[in-house]
């Protein structure tokens, strides 16, 4: 190895932070090549001749400033009069192929080490301030977009107007408020007209400006006033009956007639009822009205009692038609008991608590049954479980209804978990037995506990999973009609 003349003595560097290459090498570089401190190629190497071993001149200054007099590698006292310059490994690196810095963007430049930074002075990915002096640094390959479309320094002519401004003010500010700029108008009517006189069409020549109706003070497109005067409310319209040359806003029209013009006829109070008061048009003039209500005193209340009568009548007609189409008469009643808790709670404290439903048909012509629900429980099942029961009521069909009851029943409760593939229903079924009493006709003076499952389910499997959501719990009681026979 050759050494220079002059020896080495540690300077205070303005790039203390300038360690080895980090350039990605195209060929394999060997291990002497790499500083033991950074562990990098070595920047400008130095040779220590006392110990044989090899350091960036950098990396050895910073570890000799903290202090330290012995050699990193192996603990040798250093002499600052045998370290020296290592030019002929500087040579060997410095002559190693590497890839450009921006070969990750696209830069395909490969050649010596010597030769990088006269290529970055040319490299379309390397980094460069904007000309312009803008704050902007970006690769030469973006440079001439930038200093084209986005640079807030370029000098950009207005389209309209033709007047010069700076990028960032044009983009800013001018850059859709040139009062040249030819443009829509934006009640969307269809002209298209210079910006600057654009304000004075909208408020003053637009068929499609919002104006407001002069009588009721509401806003509306001009073109459909004439069409609104036509219905407005306020809009000033004569008596029909001529009785006054003053004309009446509109929405106070049907009063005027009904109670306050002269000149209007009105009818009888109980016409609907039934009363022809002398006129076969049921109508009588206003001024004569106070007296033949109260010479009719006694007829119209007559008239009222019977139109009573009627409406009752038809009351009672629409409430069997509405029974009738919302019963459920396929069998299968869905139940949702709502506010589970409190009254779960009431249950607890009221021992024999039962909820019933609302009664439903197992077909059209069917068995009537509901649905009996002890949420702490009956009989077995108290405290610990929920019961259920399927109860047998008196239907308007019975006479004609084989018995026992015999037809098979299954009650399901509905695990509510959002996850329809996760839900875990409970289902329990039974086939009637004909020697129970509970599957006999039932009597409207016997009331009965009705059959199913003390212990249908435990509070604690009610808690472990969704069956209990939004304070609700839904019970389902199935009756199958297969093997019924219609009367």
């Amino acid at each position: 190895m050759k050494r220079v003349a002059c020896c080495w003595a540690p300077q205070r560097s303005h790039c203390q932070t300038m360690t080895g290459f980090t350039e990605i090498f195209a060929d394999k570089l060997p291990k002497r090549c790499f500083c033991p401190l950074c562990r990098l190629p070595m920047r400008d190497p130095v040779f220590i001749s006392s110990c044989g071993h090899r350091f960036c001149d950098v990396c050895l200054q910073t570890f000799l400033s903290a202090g330290n007099i012995k050699c990193p590698d192996d603990d040798t006292t250093i002499d600052y009069a045998k370290i020296y310059p290592d030019q002929e490994l500087q040579s060997e690196i410095m002559n190693t192929h590497i890839r450009c810095r921006h070969h990750k963007e696209g830069c395909r430049w490969v050649d010596k080490l010597q030769n990088l930074q006269a290529h970055l002075h040319n490299c379309r990915y390397d980094a460069v301030p904007c000309p312009n002096r803008c704050p902007a640094k970006l690769s030469r390959i973006c440079l001439d977009d930038h200093l084209e479309f986005t640079c807030p320094k370029r000098r950009v002519t207005c389209d309209f107007c033709s007047q010069d401004f700076a990028g960032e003010y044009f983009e800013m500010t001018h850059s859709g408020n040139c009062p040249k700029e030819v443009t829509y108008c934006e009640n969307k009517c269809g002209a298209k007209l210079e910006r600057r006189f654009l304000n004075n069409h909208m408020k003053n020549e637009c068929h499609k400006r919002t104006v407001s109706c002069k009588f009721c003070q509401r806003e509306f497109v001009q073109e459909t006033l004439q069409t609104h005067q036509y219905q407005c409310p306020r809009y000033p319209v004569p008596c029909p009956n001529r009785c006054d040359p003053t004309k009446i806003p509109r929405e106070e029209m049907d009063v005027h007639v009904q109670e306050i013009c002269p000149s209007a006829t009105v009818p009888c109070p109980f016409k609907d009822a039934g009363c022809r008061f002398k006129c076969v048009s049921l109508q009588c003039p206003r001024f004569s009205m106070d007296r033949h209500l109260e010479d009719s005193m006694k007829i119209h209340l007559q008239f009222m009692c019977d139109l009573v009568k009627r409406q009752q009548g038809q009351i009672s007609q629409l409430c069997n038609a509405l029974h009738t189409v919302t019963q459920v008469t396929d069998g299968t009643f869905m139940w949702k008991i709502t506010n589970y808790k409190a009254k779960y709670i009431e249950a607890i404290y009221k021992n024999g608590k039962e909820i019933v439903s609302q009664p439903f048909y197992t077909s059209r012509y069917g068995y009537k049954a509901a649905l009996s629900v002890f949420l702490n429980g009956n009989g077995a099942g108290e405290g610990k479980y929920m019961s259920v029961y399927i109860k047998l009521l008196p239907g308007e069909y019975d006479n004609i209804l084989d018995w026992p009851f015999l037809l098979p029943v299954s009650f399901t409760i509905f695990d509510q978990c959002s996850d329809a593939d996760m839900r875990m229903n409970i289902t329990e079924s039974f086939v009637p037995d004909p020697t129970w009493k509970h599957f006999q006709k039932p009597s409207k003076d016997i009331e009965s506990l009705g059959f199913g499952y003390p212990k249908f389910v435990s509070h604690e499997i009610l808690k472990s999973r969704d069956y209990i959501k939004d304070d609700s719990i839904i019970v389902k009681v199935s009756v199958d009609n297969k093997r019924f026979i219609l009367p």
